[in-house]
C-alpha cells in the first residue's frame, strides 16, 4: 500500500476519535513544551552568565585579601576579610609579572552620599586610572580621573548609572558636587550602564574615585581591599593568575594553599559554579519533562492496543483481500507517529509560549535554539516509533479468520 494512503488512513481514524486522540496527544504535548521550555530556560540563564562575565571586564583577575583555605593554626577568614594586601603587593605584580596589562589597586567602603536634597547609600570603589579600562567600563558622560588625582588623592568621582538617576534623576551630573561623608566630590562624569552583576547586585549602584582618596581621606586605611589585574590576553589569563600567586605567595612567606592570606581568581573561576548549577538545573528540569514524554508514550501505547482490539474485524477484512502483515503494520505505526507528532508541533508553539510567559513575569532569561525545538520534535518522533511499534505488530500478527470472526 503506498505511504501516502497509509498516510489518509491514518489521518482519519485519527479524526473519527478526536477527543481520544487529543487526550493522547497531551502527554506528548507537555512533554515537548517542557522540554522546550527548559531547555530555553538553562540556554537564557548560560547566555546571562556569558553576558555578565564580558561586562566584568576583559581578562580580569581579582586579587584579593583573605582566603578560603583552612589552616591549622592562625585564625582564616574569607575573601576581603583580613588586611594583608598592600600597595607593595600590588607594584610588585606590576612589575614582575610581564603578561600583566593592567592594574589597579582596589579599596572598597559603603557611605551615605548627599546631592541637594536627594541622598543615597551608595558603595565606594577606588581605583586607579586604568580602573574602567580594565573592567571595560565606558562613560556616557565627562572624563575619568587622571593619575595626577590620583597621586594627590583628589576629591573627584564617576558616577555609576543608578546613583545618577537617583542624585540628579532631571539633569547632568558632570561637573557638580556631592557630599560623601561631609567631604565634598566633584564628579567628572558618569559611568555606562552594566546591569546585574554575577551574582545579581546591582553593578551600576556604585561610585568610584581615586584608592588613594579613599584610603586618606575616607576611610583611614593603609591596606588595599583588591588588586584588579587585567592579562594582555585571554590565553595568558591563567598563566597570569598562577605567576601572581606564586609571587605573593612568596612575598606573604606563605607555603602551601592553605596558609594563602590572598585569593586569586579569575572571572572565569568566579563563574564557573553558576554554570555548572545551571547546568545541573537543567538537566534535573528536563529530567522532569522526560517523564512527561514517557507518560504520553504510554498513554500512544495504550489507546492503539484500544485501537486493534476495536478495529480487529477491519484487520481480517483488509487481510482477506489482500494486505500483506506489513502493510497492516504500517499503518498503526503512521498512526503511532502522526499522533505524536501532531503533539510535538503543539507542544513547540505551547514551549514558545511558556517561554516568552516565564521572561516576561518572572524576569528570566529564555533562549530558544533550533536545536531545542529539532531535539523536542525528534523526541515526539521517536516516541511514537517506540510506544506505536508494539500494537502494531500486535495488529499484524493478528490471524485473518480468527479476526473476521472476532465480535
Amino acid at each position: 500500500m503506498p505511504v501516502r494512503n497509509t498516510l489518509k488512513i491514518a489521518l482519519k481514524a485519527i479524526r473519527r476519535n478526536k477527543v481520544r486522540s487529543g487526550l493522547t496527544m497531551l502527554g506528548v504535548i507537555i512533554g515537548v513544551a517542557s522540554v522546550i521550555a527548559m531547555i530555553a530556560l538553562g540556554s537564557g540563564a548560560r547566555a546571562s552568565i556569558d553576558q555578565q562575565i564580558q561586562s566584568q571586564g576583559t581578562n580580569v583577575i581579582y586579587v584579593s585579601s583573605g582566603s578560603f583555605g583552612r589552616g591549622h593554626g592562625a585564625v582564616r577568614g574569607g575573601a576581603g576579610t583580613i588586611t594583608t594586601l598592600t600597595l607593595e603587593d600590588a607594584r610588585a605584580i606590576a612589575s614582575e609579572v610581564p603578561t600583566v596589562d593592567l592594574l589597579s589597586p582596589m579599596v572598597r567602603g559603603r557611605a551615605q552620599v548627599v546631592a541637594g536634597n536627594q541622598n543615597w547609600n551608595t558603595q565606594m570603589e577606588g581605583g586607579n586610572e586604568h580602573y574602567i579600562a580594565i573592567r571595560n567600563w565606558k562613560l556616557v558622560s565627562g572624563e575619568n580621573f587622571t593619575a595626577r588625582d590620583v597621586l594627590l588623592a583628589d576629591k573627584v568621582c564617576l558616577l555609576g548609572a543608578s546613583v545618577a538617576n537617583i542624585l540628579f534623576p532631571d539633569s547632568d551630573p558632570t561637573g557638580q558636587v556631592i557630599r560623601v561623608r561631609n567631604l565634598p566630590f566633584r564628579v567628572l562624569g558618569v559611568l555606562a550602564a552594566k546591569g546585574q552583576g554575577q551574582w545579581g547586585q546591582d553593578q551600576d549602584d556604585v561610585i568610584v574615585a581615586p584608592y588613594t582618596t579613599l584610603q586618606k581621606k575616607l576611610l583611614g586605611v593603609t591596606h588595599l581591599s583588591q588588586v584588579t589585574v587585567s592579562a594582555r590576553t585571554a590565553d595568558e589569563v591563567e598563566p597570569t593568575a598562577v605567576e601572581i600567586t606564586r609571587i605573593l605567595r612568596q612575598r606573604h612567606r606563605s607555603t602551601s594553599p592553605e596558609d594563602d592570606d590572598f585569593t586569586v581568581r579569575t572571572v572565569e573561576e568566579m563563574a564557573a559554579t553558576r554554570v555548572e548549577m545551571a547546568n545541573t538545573m537543567t538537566m534535573l528540569l528536563m529530567s522532569v519533562a522526560s517523564v512527561s514524554l514517557l507518560v504520553g508514550g504510554i498513554g500512544i501505547m495504550n489507546i492503539m492496543l484500544v485501537s486493534v482490539t476495536e478495529r480487529t474485524r477491519e484487520i481480517g477484512l483488509r487481510m482477506a483481500i489482500g494486505a500483506r502483515g506489513k502493510d497492516v503494520l504500517l499503518q498503526f505505526l503512521v498512526e503511532a507517529i502522526v499522533i505524536s507528532l501532531l503533539g510535538g508541533m503543539i507542544g513547540i508553539g505551547l514551549g514558545f509560549g511558556l517561554s516568552a510567559a516565564v521572561q516576561k513575569f518572572m524576569q528570566w532569561p529564555a533562549v530558544i535554539s533550533s536545536n531545542a525545538v529539532a531535539l523536542a520534535f525528534g523526541f515526539a518522533g521517536i516516541t511514537g516509533v517506540f510506544f506505536g511499534f508494539y500494537p502494531a505488530r500486535k495488529a499484524a500478527g493478528l490471524d485473518p479468520i480468527e479476526a473476521l470472526r472476532f465480535e
